[in-house]
């Protein structure tokens, strides 16, 4: 079926998005080819699979993947699909395993990919070529810091290149480990909502929305801990970030150096700490910790941080303590997967006090995932009424300023992160209806010089 012309460029302005890109099945459908299976996209964790034949199931845009390390401890991007007649080899999320074993005829594959046996072999006569056809692997994988992202064009830009200054906050999210390393076996949540993908992205770094969407929190907060939070106020000294290349930020740093001078304490995190509540004992063995490895200054600025609260365009966010996944399944459909981290070598009561300070916002009964996916929902179901299709992106844009260092940065409740996503969605989906067209013309180009020599050769 042919794909109708899309003019993105008049979908997305800077301070508005047209409702279609919500709605639009095509549009859907172009974005899934154009973000997710032309560009970087995070797959998973090294940590999930830290043994040789330990795997996990996972997507890229429409494309079921193992991801697994295999028995020569090399982490590969499989594509979980038989290459006889195409059914999945692999049902159970995660596991074990040296082989994988398609159902329907009984090939096997090994671990690295490599097609290992074919029933009644004989039957094809000697002509079958087991080195040709094991699992098909992506054609780019990368890592940073035990992240791995996946591409399936075997051309692009490079994945440095791609995540550009969000590794800054990635080492910062890292680095509160005495080691170095976070570990990803504290299981994970997931949740489906019916609406359309980026809303998750969007809100996921959207400061103006927590006083109001999850005003039961903050009471129940205030209850508990007599605490009244003010980060996410209108006049915050919080700020937002736009990073560049669709990586995007709320920025707590400004906020926790002033709550750190006046209460000289750990900073406030609010939404899922990412040092938790601990002895102040302990607190002060880890900080130890942490300025042997560190060093003062680096240790100052990882423990002020508190982890980060970003995007890493299109579809991963590390919020504090977890990292979260966001998969498109339909216009209309999306599943969010969140796993919570741990810190290796840091104190046991540390890494408790990060689980529960997750599981109490972010949790399945936790506050923060049931108002969002409502409100996503609600979202979804106004986005029908296209009447006056336009939604606006203007909060702080009088007052958005460049940074020193090249960022875009904004008051906390400002949407300068809004405004980052959707320039980096336009700029890859007009790129690519540019690539496209040009295709398009050079394919009738030659269809057109094909049938001319045919009716050549007819006279």
């Amino acid at each position: 079926m042919t794909r109708r012309k899309i003019d993105f460029d008049a979908l997305v302005k800077t301070d508005r998005v047209h409702s279609s890109v919500y709605t639009d099945p095509e549009i859907f459908a172009a974005e899934l080819d154009a973000i997710f299976h032309r560009g970087w996209v995070y797959v998973g964790h090294a940590g999930e699979i830290p043994n040789r034949g330990d795997y996990r199931l996972k997507r890229i845009g429409r494309y079921p993947i193992i991801m697994v390390r295999g028995d020569d401890g090399q982490i590969r991007l499989l594509l979980n699909r038989c290459r006889h007649r195409g059914a999945t080899v692999c049902q159970t999320e995660c596991g074990n395993a040296a082989i994988f074993r398609c159902a329907y005829h009984a090939w096997t594959y090994r671990n690295n990919g490599e097609l290992a046996g074919v029933t009644y072999e004989d039957g094809y006569g000697g002509a079958l070529r087991r080195e040709e056809l094991g699992l098909t692997p992506a054609p780019r994988v990368g890592e940073y810091r035990g992240f791995i992202f996946g591409s399936l064009s075997p051309a692009g830009i490079t994945l440095a290149d791609h995540l550009g200054k969000v590794t800054e906050q990635i080492d910062l999210f890292v680095d509160l480990s005495p080691a170095g390393e976070i570990e990803v076996q504290a299981g994970s949540s997931k949740s489906n909502y019916p609406g359309n993908w980026k809303l998750q992205i969007e809100n996921t770094i959207d400061g103006y929305h927590p006083n109001f969407s999850h005003e039961t929190f903050f009471e129940t907060l205030r209850d508990r801990t007599g605490a009244r939070v003010d980060v996410f106020n209108g006049n915050s000294i919080g700020e937002t970030r736009d990073l560049g290349g669709g990586h995007v930020m709320l920025d707590y740093r400004r906020y926790n150096r002033q709550f750190l001078a006046q209460t000289h304490s750990t900073p406030l995190r609010v939404r899922g700490s990412a040092t938790g509540t601990m002895p102040s004992s302990s607190a002060q063995d880890y900080r130890a910790t942490i300025v042997e490895r560190y060093g003062e200054e680096r240790a100052a600025e990882i423990l002020n941080a508190g982890g980060t609260h970003t995007l890493v365009f299109p579809n991963m966010a590390l919020l504090g303590v977890q990292i979260r996944v966001v998969y498109p399944i339909a216009v209309d459909q999306t599943e969010v997967v969140l796993y919570p981290t741990t810190l290796k070598d840091a104190p046991a009561k540390l890494n408790l006090a990060r689980l529960r300070a997750h599981e109490d916002f972010y949790g399945p009964a936790g506050f923060g995932q049931p108002d969002d996916g409502e409100l996503f929902a609600r979202v979804q179901q106004g986005v029908q009424a296209d009447l006056d299709p336009w939604l606006i992106l203007t909060r702080g844009l009088h007052r958005e300023r460049r940074d020193a260092d090249g960022t875009l940065v904004g008051q906390m409740t400002d949407e300068v992160p809004q405004r980052g996503i959707w320039a980096q969605w336009k700029k890859v989906m007009t790129q690519a209806e540019a690539a496209s067209e040009q295709s398009g013309a050079a394919g009738r180009s030659r269809n057109g010089a094909a049938r001319t020599t045919r009716v050549a050769r007819s006279r």
